[in-house]
């Protein structure tokens, strides 16, 4: 029931998200004088509306998101009442269409940073303490994943190196093969050096005394530390990953005062981390094709509002309202970044038309030359059904996996 409860309250979420991208467009339109005929919730049937003043207001059959018609968001539609023409969209200067078209995107960022300011205070955030070079603390693994992807163990992958040994949970190794590791980094990289299937002598502390074991170390494929999208080979494994150091927690509390530049610094990290994960996203299509088709799913391949909510649900399920915070703050951002991509029909595409607009204009009257005037929508009719067409294909397959082949978090 908690985890059905959860599903549900993230998906409201999502919705009520975009919903207020869409208040955004509207609110910035309607500041400046443009003219917005609708706003709705949903798409499909209109199950209930009402009009205020010159816009109508109402909740569609269908939640998967909603809209606002602003007029003439193009000099091409065809649609405007002539009355409207001077608050057409496509009339207004430069500055206050970008304004309006990014409006939806600033929601979400907003959104998303007064969430975290209050995370910071009620809920804690990750400690960026932990971000830095640790003491080689370990978890212990119960396999280690043969193959370079990161997924859950598999009947086929070979039992945890360390785990075979003896080793246990926040045991700190300081030396391998004699050769002293300060930093969990260093762990790695000593590991990385020996051959795989070796031989290695671990020494360790427990419970603070000094302990040495021999441990066979496992074969696995993986890119190097340093370069992660570079060419997989054959590297030694331990079976271990990092964990904190005994008594420093892993989420930290802030006043209001000091949750101000915690909450920069995880905006400016979680900032990178959407960039790079948007970058990451054609090398991760293979991997969701191979979740589909009976392949153990890998935990770094996108997911779709259906498995955000999936993994809402199980947060919620295990009492871990953290995840679930932290989880639509980085769904919010990563959808404000995504729409301001120069591609139609997003709104980072209506951006990059009208600047592209506004410098074509400027070198032309540099060069003497005529107005080339409005760019014609038509003309790039073709581009934005591509682009829609590889959308739909890419929402289809990854809500595919998020059915078939789920990521867990528990």
């Amino acid at each position: 029931m908690l985890y059905l409860i959860g599903v549900v309250a993230f998906a409201l979420g999502i919705l009520i998200s975009v919903s207020l991208h869409e208040a955004g467009h509207m609110v910035t339109a309607k500041a400046f004088g443009m003219k917005v005929t609708k706003y709705f919730v949903g798409f499909g049937p209109t199950l209930w509306s009402f009009k205020r003043g010159e816009t109508e207001y109402g909740v569609k059959g269908i939640p998967l998101g909603g809209f606002c018609k602003i007029v003439g968001m193009t000099p091409q539609d065809d649609d405007v009442d002539p009355a409207d023409e001077p608050r057409a969209m496509w009339r207004f200067p430069l500055w206050k269409r970008t304004v309006v078209m990014s409006a939806g995107s600033v929601t979400h960022f907003l959104l998303a940073i007064v969430t975290l300011w209050l995370a910071a205070m009620f809920l804690g955030l990750p400690n960026q303490e932990l971000s830095k070079p640790q003491p080689a603390y370990v978890k212990i693994t119960n396999c280690v994943v043969v193959d370079a992807v990161n997924r859950d163990c598999a009947a086929t992958d070979p039992a945890g190196p360390a785990k075979v040994a003896g080793l246990r949970d926040d045991d700190k190794i300081t030396a391998i093969d004699g050769v002293p590791v300060a930093t969990y980094d260093d762990l790695v990289t000593q590991v990385r050096k020996l051959p795989p299937g070796a031989q290695a002598t671990i020494n360790y502390e427990r419970d603070g005394a000094a302990r040495q074991v021999n441990v066979n170390l496992g074969s696995v494929k993986r890119p190097p530390v340093d370069k992660p999208d570079g060419a997989v080979t054959a590297v030694a494994a331990l079976g271990v990953a990092p964990a904190p150091p005994p008594g420093v927690p892993l989420m930290v509390k802030y006043n209001p005062i000091e949750a101000v530049p915690a909450t920069a610094d995880y905006t400016g990290n979680l900032a990178v981390a959407t960039v790079q994960s948007l970058q990451r996203v054609p090398q991760k299509i293979p991997a969701l094709w191979d979740a589909i088709t009976g392949q153990p799913r890998d935990a770094d391949t996108p997911i779709s509002v259906v498995g955000a909510s999936r993994l809402g649900g199980e947060a919620v399920q295990h009492d871990a309202w953290e995840v679930f915070v932290l989880l639509f703050i980085s769904l919010n951002f990563f959808i404000g970044v995504f729409n301001l991509l120069p591609l139609l029909p997003l709104d980072g595409g209506h951006i990059a038309i009208s600047w592209f607009e506004r410098l074509r204009s400027w070198f032309a009257a540099r060069l003497g030359k005529p107005d080339p005037g409005r760019v014609d929508y038509y003309k790039l009719m073709p581009v934005t059904y591509v682009v829609i067409l590889i959308g739909g294909a890419f929402t289809l397959l990854t809500i595919t996996a998020d059915i078939i082949n789920p990521i867990t978090l528990f």
